[in-house]
């Protein structure tokens, strides 16, 4: 009896962490899907603007770049070094809050829905395939998922 209740609390876990996995999903696995732009074109060694947008699978929050509590992972933007295009910096927007509905005193700053990322860039002369790094913590009402970087692929001409 005792093997049987190993594997249904087995069974159980498995199945639990299927649907979390489903209720966290877009298309690449991750709570966060990068929208657009693919590709943008700016001024060669000038200082430029490009706004990266981003949505937040339906159910789900991730951290704003500054949650209000220290142990919570922020979310993050990086640009690899070598590519041609360098990040000077990023400009995030305001968090909303959030609360649990079993703690409504606490209140978290974090993304839902669609939000954007204002990144300051400065890239050289050529065609330059960006591959750049968001860095996030997702969570819905009842738990939350481990941190997850994803890829945001933009191609940045400079010209």
């Amino acid at each position: 009896m005792r093997v049987l209740s190993s594997a249904a609390v087995g069974l159980v876990l498995a199945m639990w962490a299927m649907c979390a996995q489903e209720q966290a999903g877009s298309a690449k696995g991750g709570a966060v899907e990068f929208l657009y732009p693919e590709q943008v074109t700016v001024d060669a060694g000038k200082p430029a603007v490009v706004k990266l947008h981003f949505r937040v699978a339906e159910g789900m929050h991730i951290n704003s770049h500054v949650p209000k509590d220290e142990f919570l992972i922020p979310t993050t933007l990086e640009f690899p070094d070598g590519t041609g295009v360098k990040l000077e910096r990023a400009e995030y927007p305001g968090g909303g809050e959030f609360a649990f509905p079993n703690d409504p005193g606490s209140k978290l700053s974090v993304y839902v829905g669609e939000f954007a990322i204002d990144a300051h860039i400065r890239a050289e002369k050529g065609n330059h395939l960006v591959e750049a790094k968001l860095h996030y913590q997702a969570c819905n009402n009842a738990q939350c998922l481990p941190p997850r970087t994803a890829t945001v692929a933009v191609d940045v001409i400079g010209r």
